[in-house]
């Protein structure tokens, strides 16, 4: 079903002149101009690590994730790795077990934390990671802590056993209240869960950067895929990983929808490196 769901995409992005349409999807740079998806593997190729912010339901996101993924691929080979938000860091065991060919695939989705939508949106990230030996790294928090966190605030992570804070960056992170993203999270709530909703959000963000740094080497170049709230504005995944290692070149990708692709919404200037702007009628796959 996927392969004839990309398929069809690629054919309508191919041939959509034939009929007198709009493309289905348009990449813009952080000027606003039009750019190739050439050109923005190309300038990926040269990062240390690029955070791709996808729509989670999006099929332009998912197929242009694997395209990017088999690009850095050519160009870096074994020095690629990958990692997701939405993988948590205590399934990393079943997720090396899986990629290493020592449990079956339905037996990985069976016992690890999956999204709804994994067999059709990141099943070919991890099929083609297995297939090229390429380590994928379940960077996010279990979703347990960042609940407490939401509930009873940062400080009560301090009281979990030791066995369970390896699960988590390193406690206590720093937390800084002036980022926008952690903001226009609190205005998007409109006031309901207070200090502690962003802070739930950092947390994530702050264990996501954290497993990043942690698994790559000297000449490591990361893919990381998550939702598009957590690399947005160049902070929460940026910001905390620019704590840890100052000197990394990365690139970030934000998807968005839009009524018309072909004119740039000036006010996404500032966002990200670069912009997948997807038609809003796309059909969605979950």
């Amino acid at each position: 079903m996927r392969k004839l769901l990309l398929f069809t995409l690629l054919n309508f992005y191919l041939f959509i002149d034939i009929f007198g349409q709009d493309r289905a999807f348009q990449i813009y740079n952080d000027a606003g101009k039009k750019v190739s998806y050439r050109i923005m593997s190309q300038n990926c190729g040269k990062a240390d690590v690029v955070l791709f912010g996808e729509n989670h339901n999006d099929p332009i996101s998912h197929w242009l994730q694997l395209e990017l993924t088999k690009s850095l691929f050519d160009k870096h080979g074994e020095n690629l790795m990958l990692g997701s938000e939405m993988l948590e860091s205590d399934d990393q065991l079943k997720l090396d077990e899986y990629l290493l060919g020592f449990i079956r695939e339905k037996d990985f989705e069976k016992e690890a934390k999956i999204w709804t939508n994994h067999k059709t949106d990141y099943r070919p990230l991890l099929s083609f990671a297995k297939e090229n030996k390429i380590h994928f790294v379940a960077t996010n928090i279990p979703r347990r802590f960042a609940n407490m966190v939401y509930r009873f605030g940062m400080d009560t992570l301090e009281y979990l056993p030791q066995s369970s804070k390896q699960f988590i960056a390193p406690l206590p992170i720093d937390y800084d209240t002036s980022l926008h993203c952690y903001k226009e999270i609190s205005v998007m709530a409109e006031g309901h869960g207070g200090e502690n909703l962003p802070k739930s959000q950092a947390i994530k963000d702050a264990t996501m950067a954290y497993f990043i740094h942690k698994n790559m080497k000297e000449n490591t170049k990361f893919l990381h895929f998550n939702g598009s709230y957590h690399s947005r504005f160049y902070e929460s995944i940026m910001w905390y990983l620019l704590q840890l290692n100052s000197d990394l070149d990365i690139v970030t990708i934000e998807v968005v929808e839009q009524e018309d692709i072909s004119q740039f919404d000036e006010e996404l200037i500032g966002n990200a490196d670069y912009f997948i702007v997807v038609d809003e009628d796309m059909c969605k796959t979950h």
